[in-house]
């Protein structure tokens, strides 16, 4: 196994980590917030780091594989949704948004697989993209939060920073349905499933 493969299993093993740092306080009391807050800061910080990393060392030095490419949106949508899942627990995410980004996630990796299997590739579009960016501010936003919550009494600016999370988390499950339907529209017009034995 190459060098970016063995980062994105670092980011599947840390995904699991990051929930169960999450989990602590609710197991052993508040008295281990601190604790947990910075265990979650630690794996989301490098679960990112990976994510950027590994992508530019396959390119650059030719180490794409087959199974980092399915290994690694793989561990996108485990890494986001197991993110958003805590974010939703804390009470900052909107469980509509959840919804709809986790069906959107759920649909474009069964998409992907159907197209593997006939050869071809899901191109990117601005929505997708647009998504990939919200996805980030949105997460890094949420984390921030709860780093202050755990260190810092802001008051009456906690209320003001939910408030900018909704609109972030609104964005995120609007851009994440149109890549959708984007992308479900482009495979019809391009008919690459035509041939699939039904």
């Amino acid at each position: 196994m190459n060098l970016p493969n063995k980062l994105t299993v670092l980011r599947l093993i840390l995904v699991p980590v990051f929930f169960l740092a999450y989990s602590i306080p609710g197991w052993f009391g508040p008295s281990v917030q601190v604790v947990s807050t910075v265990l979650m800061l630690i794996c989301y910080a490098t679960a990112e780091i990976t994510d950027l990393v590994d992508g530019k060392i396959a390119r650059k030095y030719h180490l794409v594989t087959d199974l980092g490419k399915v290994m690694d949106p793989f561990a996108d949508t485990l890494s986001h949704l197991t993110f958003f899942v805590c974010f939703m627990d804390k009470g900052i995410m909107p469980a509509w948004c959840f919804i709809i980004i986790m069906w959107r996630e759920f649909a474009i990796l069964f998409s992907r697989m159907l197209m593997m299997k006939v050869g071809k590739a899901m191109p990117a579009n601005i929505w997708g993209k647009s998504k990939t960016c919200l996805y980030a501010a949105t997460s890094i936003l949420s984390i921030a939060y709860i780093v202050a919550e755990t260190f810092f009494d802001l008051g009456s600016a906690f209320e003001t920073w939910r408030a900018v999370l909704y609109v972030f988390f609104s964005l995120s499950a609007i851009a994440s349905l149109m890549s959708f339907i984007t992308y479900m529209v482009d495979i019809g017009k391009s008919k690459a499933l035509s041939g699939l034995t039904r």
